[in-house]
Order: C-alpha cells, then sequence, then structure tokens
C-alpha cells in the first residue's frame, strides 16, 4: 500500500511527544489485532467488515489485521481462514491463556507503529476505526468509550463498572469515561514500555489505561455505541470485579503510591482525633491506647508512603 497520510490535524510540538513527533506518528501504519476465543459465529463478519473498512482508507495508511485464536474449541480458526487469502493473518495459541495474553501475541506480530484492537464478539461497531484513525496525530491512545446514545452493557453489571470506573479517575486523577473498553489505538512503543505490567487476562485494557494516564501520555476518548455480544461472555461478575479492583490499587501504586497512602493516612489520624476528642466528652475519660495507636498507625503510613513515592520518583 501508498504510505500517504491522513489529513493532519493541528498536533501538538514535538517536545510535547514522550516519544516521537507528530508527523512519525501520522507516517506510521496500523496493526488491527484481533483477539478470538470461541468466536466462530461472529469473527467472520466482523472481519469482512473491517477489511472493507481499511480497504476505503487503502493508499492513505498502510494496514494489515491479526487474527489471534486463543486455543478455541470451536471452529474459529476455520472462520477465519477464508480471510487469509484477503491478507488476514492467523496466529494460534495452542491452548487458551486469556484475552491479554492473545493481544500481546498479535502485537508480537506486529508490523507497524500502531495497534487498533478489536473484540471478535461483534459489540464493537468497525465504522468508529477511521475516527479513531484521526486522533494519532495528537494522542499516544484513543479509546472509543461506551458511552454513545446505543450501549447495550447489562444492568447488572452497570453498578460495579461505575465504581471502578469512579475509583480509577480519583487514583489517575482525570476522569475516565470507560476504564477498559476493547476498541483502542495505542502506540505500539507506548505497550511496550509496561510490558512487564501487562497480564494476560481481561484486565490488560485496564492496566494499559491506568499506565498511560498515570505516566502523563495523551489520552483521547471517543464516544461509542455499544451492541449486544455474538455468543457467550467469557466474563466472570464477581471475580473479575475483584481482580479489577485489587489491579487498579497495584497499578495506582506503582505509578502514584501517595494516592493511596496519603488518603489511608488521613483516615486513621482523623479516626484517632474522633476516638480521642470522642471519648473524653461522652465517657470523661480519653481511650488514650486507642488513640495513640490509631494516630501512630497514620503516621507509620504516610512515612511508608513518602518512602515510596521517593523510591518510584528515583526509578523513573
Amino acid at each position: 500500500m501508498s504510505t500517504t497520510t491522513l489529513p493532519a490535524q493541528d498536533g501538538l510540538s514535538e517536545d510535547q511527544w514522550p516519544i516521537r513527533s507528530p508527523r512519525a506518528a501520522l507516517d506510521a501504519g496500523v496493526t488491527v489485532v484481533v483477539p478470538a476465543y470461541n468466536e466462530e459465529g461472529g469473527v467472520g463478519a466482523i472481519l469482512d467488515r473491517l477489511l472493507s473498512i481499511l480497504a476505503e482508507i487503502e493508499g492513505v495508511l498502510p494496514s494489515e489485521v491479526i487474527v489471534v485464536d486463543d486455543g478455541s474449541a470451536d471452529g474459529t480458526a476455520a472462520a477465519v481462514e477464508p480471510f487469509r487469502a484477503r491478507g488476514v493473518q492467523l496466529v494460534r495459541h495452542a491452548e487458551n491463556r486469556g484475552y491479554g495474553a492473545a493481544l500481546k501475541t498479535g502485537i508480537r506480530h506486529a508490523r507497524h507503529d500502531w495497534i487498533l484492537i478489536i473484540d471478535a464478539d461483534g459489540t464493537y461497531d468497525e465504522q468508529y476505526v477511521p475516527e479513531l484513525l484521526r486522533y494519532r496525530s495528537e494522542h499516544e491512545m484513543v479509546v472509543g468509550a461506551r458511552t454513545g446514545a446505543d450501549v447495550k452493557v447489562p444492568l447488572v453489571r452497570r453498578p460495579a463498572k461505575w465504581i471502578l470506573r469512579k475509583l480509577a479517575g480519583y487514583l489517575c486523577q482525570r476522569e475516565i469515561p470507560d476504564l477498559n473498553s476493547g476498541l483502542r489505538l495505542i502506540r505500539k512503543d507506548a505497550v511496550e514500555r509496561f510490558a512487564n505490567l501487562l497480564p494476560d487476562g481481561f484486565s490488560f485494557t485496564t492496566t494499559i489505561t491506568l499506565a498511560m494516564l498515570s505516566s502523563g501520555y495523551h489520552v483521547k476518548y471517543v464516544p461509542i455505541d455499544y451492541q449486544k455480544r455474538t455468543g457467550k461472555s467469557k466474563i466472570r461478575p464477581v471475580a473479575d470485579t475483584l481482580g479489577f479492583l485489587m489491579l487498579i490499587f497495584r497499578t495506582i501504586m506503582y505509578f502514584n503510591p501517595l494516592r493511596v497512602f496519603l488518603p489511608t493516612a488521613i483516615l486513621f489520624v482523623a479516626a484517632s482525633l474522633i476516638v480521642g476528642i470522642g471519648s473524653a466528652v461522652l465517657f470523661d475519660k480519653m481511650m488514650d491506647v486507642t488513640t495513640v495507636v490509631l494516630f501512630v498507625t497514620g503516621v507509620q503510613i504516610l512515612g511508608l508512603g513518602l518512602i515510596a513515592d521517593s523510591l518510584n520518583r528515583r526509578m523513573q
């Protein structure tokens, strides 16, 4: 394909980019990675639509499509096979290794500097792909945020997703419209920078979101619709929600530990004051041991937070 570029937007100056200049970003091609696990019912239709969209920008942007069959037990590989004649690459895992592992495999095989990931279950509309690509001159990651007019997220999942998103936003000090969208465009070198942190499971997208926001990368959110999936969901609501919660704390502890330690320390110190003053007023006798223990614990947590923050800054 030709390597001429899409119409440029007003970009950032070169010194504002953590990695490369905007012009280099515009000249780079895109590798579309499609992780698939038991998706024989939907992957063919997705590839057909995706290839049609990429054909429309052929001559403008070099591209390739890689499907990673993550040890499927159904006919997923057979459904992908006819598209190999149209340039689709098929990489197969001998066994199921997880969503994140499939993405890592696809990214390792990618030839281009931009990675676009999209699920194979039919929930994301491929028509948003050109829109995401338009923002690559100014951002290192562009995320399709499921905040459009037609979003079919099961009601039972919405409270947990809202809590996790608000908690992550507080810890990252930024509003996060969608924490783990499966439609996003990412610079390959940014993914490689955090390779040691990225898990093999569903929390891959959550981790890369937190890592890039905490590290000061430019992240753009584009509102999109979200459709009901084809086939059966692999999400385990309770186990995965708890896992996401632990992941948020662990990732923020890695990048900005004071966002965890400081509020905790303040909570203990405030509790010591409440217990001390409250017991003195209500019972005419201060609960001095409890008060001191709470206060000292708060001070110790603050000290640990300052040490962790100093080590984190020294390692950067």
